[in-house]
């Protein structure tokens, strides 16, 4: 696998690349957040809970007002994993799913561990961040896909009939690669999906959305990174059900007023691709970031995850600003949420003044280690 040159980056760019890697994180954290609290109740169970109109705002879940689940922490060392593989490329070692594959597996450590007293330096700082260790329901399919050091991949995927949406929510950070062609984009978020998600239409869905929002973090519309997407995915094997899934979703924006109803139809049985489908229709007709994550939060079955995925396209379509600011002041993990997003703008942007021929930084190697394994301790 290998990427392109990239873009040149200008001050201008730097600055509209990072309110997008930020609007795309700490987005869909907001969506899993608000989701948490109703994750897995049908829209009546949900409307006794919280009146007529659902959620509307962020609500207790775990113990707290903004909690974020599993799916947040993993697609933060989805965005560790990137940073560590961009700054292994220099030793020559250039293959990102395992890059991936260490970080995912560093994750499964934070849920058997008591906290990070035991995790060694080449782990990096993002282990070492203790709230990430709270265990916060995370299905079978993640701790037995990570449960030893076999990689799995789309020839020989962990979990062969896995059809849930956590590998596709936790695969937004592959898209904000902008200077990869979106074709090796798709092709590594399947490869990293297919380490927990076995079924194709599981990791095709990751693959799909991640290219989605490198349509948005490039400057595209939705619309235009929809139809990209269905054309990438055309050319694989199994793509069927995604793609009708993202033709529906098209198809429901010209149906009427959004319901709850119309949304947990396109939901299907919470299946990753029913669940791409949610956030992308309700990115469309969302009349800002608020009312979309609510729209997608509210209906039945998977709340977190329609939430999550909404919240990673509307941020990297519209940038940090646009995020509820009284939402975010609530949100778990928001300031390590904001390092590693800042990170990951430095690293994309000026990676080489950090780790190149010409300059290396400690600080930057100390954060994020070149070492070979930096995995597994637990």
């Amino acid at each position: 696998m290998d990427a392109t040159a990239g873009p040149v980056w200008g001050r201008r760019e730097q600055q509209d690349f990072r309110s997008r890697v930020r609007g795309t994180l700490l987005g869909a954290a907001l969506g899993d957040a608000l989701g948490a609290p109703v994750n897995g109740l049908d829209i009546d169970a949900i409307r006794r809970a919280h009146g007529a109109a659902g959620i509307t705002g962020p609500a207790p879940a775990h113990g707290r007002r903004g909690a974020v689940t599993h799916l947040t922490q993993m697609t933060l060392f989805s965005v560790d994993g990137l940073i560590r593989a961009q700054v292994r490329r220099d030793t020559g070692a250039w293959h990102p799913p395992t890059d991936l594959h260490r970080a995912y597996l560093r994750w499964a450590v934070t849920q058997r561990d008591w906290g990070p007293d035991e995790r060694r330096e080449e782990d990096g700082w993002l282990a070492r961040e203790e709230w990430l260790y709270a265990r916060r329901d995370p299905p079978r399919a993640l701790l037995t896909g990570l449960g030893d050091d076999t990689m799995g991949t789309p020839e020989a995927p962990k979990n062969p009939g896995e059809a849930g949406p956590e590998a596709a929510a936790r695969s937004a950070p592959f898209g904000l690669l902008v200077g990869w062609e979106p074709q090796l984009v798709t092709q590594l978020a399947v490869e990293c999906a297919a380490q927990t998600h076995g079924r194709p239409a599981a990791y095709l869905a990751a693959g799909g959305y991640a290219a989605i929002v490198h349509g948005l973090a490039r400057g595209e519309s939705l619309d235009a990174a929809v139809q990209r997407a269905l054309v990438l995915l055309a050319a694989r094997p199994g793509h069927q059900p995604v793609t009708d899934a993202l033709r529906q979703a098209l198809g429901a924006v010209r149906q009427g007023m959004p319901t709850p109803e119309r949304v947990s139809r396109l939901s299907g049985k919470g299946t990753a691709e029913g669940l791409v489908a949610v956030a992308v229709y309700c990115a469309l007709v969302g009349e800002d970031v608020r009312h979309g994550l609510c729209l997608a939060v509210n209906m039945d079955g998977p709340g977190a995850a329609a939430g999550a995925l909404t919240g990673g396209l509307l941020g990297a379509l519209h940038g940090e600003t646009a995020l509820p600011p009284a939402w975010l002041a609530e949100l778990e993990g928001r300031p390590t949420i904001l390092e590693l997003a800042d990170d990951f703008a430095m690293e994309m942007t000026q990676g080489p003044a950090l780790h190149g021929p010409a300059a290396s930084s400690p600080a930057w190697l100390a954060r994020y280690p070149r070492g070979a394994e930096g995995a597994l301790t637990g």
